[in-house]
């Protein structure tokens, strides 16, 4: 099996409701994305990961990095409340420092959605109306941005809340790092060009990203590699030695050490211990399917 390229999908604020859709490639997009589950369940492969979002839960995640949807419960389909909305949006919310650490790390929380309240489903027919009458996105937007709020005091536990005035880090310059590294990671580049991505000093932008995301860029780095070269091992039959040059670790000494630490077992344990399983679906997602309601 060759590569599987992502589809690559521009950001656009996107409400649908109805059964997930299936996916044989993985795709991205610069997007916050929230998936309610009312019914069935979802199972998602970010990296080498799984998730699994049962009924009755939520997921939140930036969609840049690479995901895929593996598989639909039951098979057939499921009841799924959708949005979409672009970083570049979220950034000008107001949101806890936590939102850095939690989901440009490329974290996906899953919290029940009982905590959002008992309207979900009804406000997200509320929004599809709005957005497809042409109407201001505007009030859409404060009530995803209330969504997730609610999300992120739920996975925390409901303590704290939003730090005081002027300590939370400025997200803008640390997106567009975390965009950069998530778009650039197979290419050779280093942390000063990723710093220069965000017009930063490297030390700066490190303190930055660090205080934010809670990893330096370095870091980062090397854990979207890990990732991509757990994807590739998984889903593809690529030699190691390609999937070290896909994942854009110089050499396959690399990705051996790297992949060793992070993973605790070498690229060729990973890939005999774990698999894909069939059944996840027909075709990739194109642009038009993911922005039309089915």
């Amino acid at each position: 099996m060759d590569e599987e390229a992502p589809d690559v999908v521009g950001p656009a604020l996107w409400v649908h409701r109805g059964p997930a859709p299936p996916m044989h490639a993985p795709h991205r997009h610069d997007d916050l994305e929230v998936n309610v589950v009312l019914d069935g369940g979802l199972e998602y492969l970010f990296g080498g990961e799984r998730v699994r979002v049962p009924s009755g839960c939520t997921a939140m995640f930036w969609a840049a990095s690479p995901h895929r949807l593996l598989a639909r419960e039951p098979l057939g389909g499921s009841d799924v409340c959708w949005i979409h909305v672009p970083l570049a949006v979220v950034l000008r919310w107001s949101l806890p420092e936590e939102f850095g650490a939690r989901v440009l790390s490329h974290g996906t929380l899953v919290v029940p959605t009982a905590a959002l309240g008992a309207h979900v489903a009804a406000q997200f027919s509320t929004w599809r109306e709005d957005l497809a009458a042409g109407g201001d996105p505007a009030p859409v937007l404060l009530e995803a941005n209330a969504m997730v709020l609610r999300i992120l005091a739920q996975h925390r536990g409901g303590e704290g809340g939003p730090g005081p005035a002027g300590t939370r880090p400025d997200l803008r310059p640390v997106a567009l790092m975390a965009r950069f590294t998530a778009e650039r990671f197979r290419e050779p580049i280093s942390t000063a060009d990723i710093a220069r991505a965000a017009n930063l000093n490297p030390n700066y932008a490190t303190t930055l990203f660090r205080r934010a995301v809670g990893a330096t860029l370095g870091e980062q780095l090397v854990r979207h590699r890990v990732a991509e070269a757990q994807r590739l091992l998984l889903t593809t039959t690529m030699t190691t030695a390609a999937v070290a040059h896909a994942a854009g670790f110089g050499s396959q000494s690399s990705l051996y050490a790297h992949f060793t630490r992070a993973c605790g077992c070498s690229p060729g344990t990973y890939r005999a211990t774990r698999s894909v399983t069939a059944g996840s679906g027909a075709a990739p997602v194109s642009r038009t399917a993911r922005r039309s309601p089915r």
